[in-house]
């Protein structure tokens, strides 16, 4: 049987005991129509890249679904029409990933380290700018002469 992995966004308002209860009710409607849930995940409350229906947030789940085409069908038409559902994405894959997916890996990752975003992690005072690229230290006129001089003439100007 083909291997499918889907992921979905709910809404962030709801409970994430909501949440798995919506991957739960998903997972049954590919049980009955002859599919069978391998794996499922929950990513948790992530931000959204830009607001999707007034949402700034959403609960994101991963779906690892083995089953006929029918049962995906079925699944998604169920998707668009919960208003919890922000937006959904299945993908036909060749075969199912090992261990925890990337995205769960990575917030493993970031979690040993300290967490996102420190100034350590992206270069110091100066932020996501790369560095000193760019920077330019304020010029000093009247550098060997004293501060009440006046700046040096320019030839040609009278």
């Amino acid at each position: 049987m083909p291997l499918y992995e889907t992921v979905f966004i709910a809404r962030q308002d709801i409970s994430a005991k909501a949440a798995e209860d919506l991957a739960k009710a998903f997972g049954k409607i590919v049980n009955d129509n002859g599919g069978e849930v391998k794996k499922t995940e929950s990513w948790g409350l992530r931000n959204l890249a830009y607001k999707i229906k007034k949402n700034r947030k959403g609960h994101y789940t991963l779906l690892h679904i083995e089953g006929p085409a029918s049962s995906i069908i079925e699944m998604e038409r169920n998707m668009k029409l919960n208003e919890d559902v922000l937006r959904h994405m299945t993908v036909r894959i060749e075969k199912l990933p090992e261990g925890p997916s990337a995205v769960l890996k990575h917030s493993d990752d970031d979690r040993e380290e300290g967490g996102f975003g420190g100034r350590e992690e992206r270069g110091g005072f100066r932020g996501d700018r790369g560095g000193d690229r760019g920077y330019r230290p304020k010029r000093e006129y009247n550098n060997d002469r004293g501060a009440d001089a006046a700046p040096a003439a320019v030839e040609g100007a009278e």
